[in-house]
């Protein structure tokens, strides 16, 4: 197949998955709220209800990450801080770990990321969100919304090499060989 036959099919391929797009998201309206506890997290400035965490913002994009032992959430973390004024300017965001409070502040001001991290060691938070299993923590997001004043889940999805959450992947789709093995670390050179 020629380098022009070949682009136009992957210009198809990705309106279908617009389309995919567009039907998830359709999908995803149509669920109903799930009520949740109004977890206390530990911060840097002590402890903070789920519901204390969308400040003036009606939504809240809570990060499920697995800490600063794994690199690939180090790696979705890294992307996120770069667009974080845009997140923020629609919606609260925070990025919760089991990490504690101070491991969480070294790690994040010797990556240089700007956004507030919560640590959920001492609840049951990652586990009733779905989100830690016998093996361990897992990445993902929960999109929560305030219902008369209570926090409530309208969105979840876990991340994996390969998702929508981090461009990384899908700019090395466009090399042929793909990533080729790679994998995040937290340092290059």
């Amino acid at each position: 197949m020629s380098y022009r036959e070949s682009r136009e099919r992957r210009e198809q391929l990705r309106r279908e998955i617009l389309e995919l797009r567009k039907t998830l998201k359709a999908e995803q309206q149509k669920a109903a709220a799930e009520e949740v506890e109004d977890y206390v997290f530990q911060s840097g400035n002590g402890p903070v209800k789920l519901s204390e965490l969308f400040g003036d913002k009606d939504t809240l994009f809570v990060i499920h990450n697995m800490g600063a032992g794994c690199p690939y959430c180090t790696l979705w973390a890294d992307g996120f801080n770069g667009v974080l004024p845009h997140l923020e300017d629609r919606a609260a965001f925070v990025v919760s770990s089991p990490d504690s409070p101070e491991n969480q502040k070294t790690f994040a001001e010797g990556r240089g990321w700007k956004f507030r991290m919560v640590s959920h060691r001492d609840s049951s938070f990652a586990e009733d969100m779905g989100y830690k299993s016998k093996e361990g923590f897992e990445p993902g997001v929960s999109v929560f919304k305030l219902k008369d004043g209570k926090p409530v889940r309208v969105s979840d999805t876990s991340f994996a090499p390969g998702d929508d959450f981090c461009f990384v992947w899908h700019l090395f789709d466009l090399i042929p060989e793909g990533p080729a093995g790679w994998q995040p670390r937290y340092s290059y050179g």
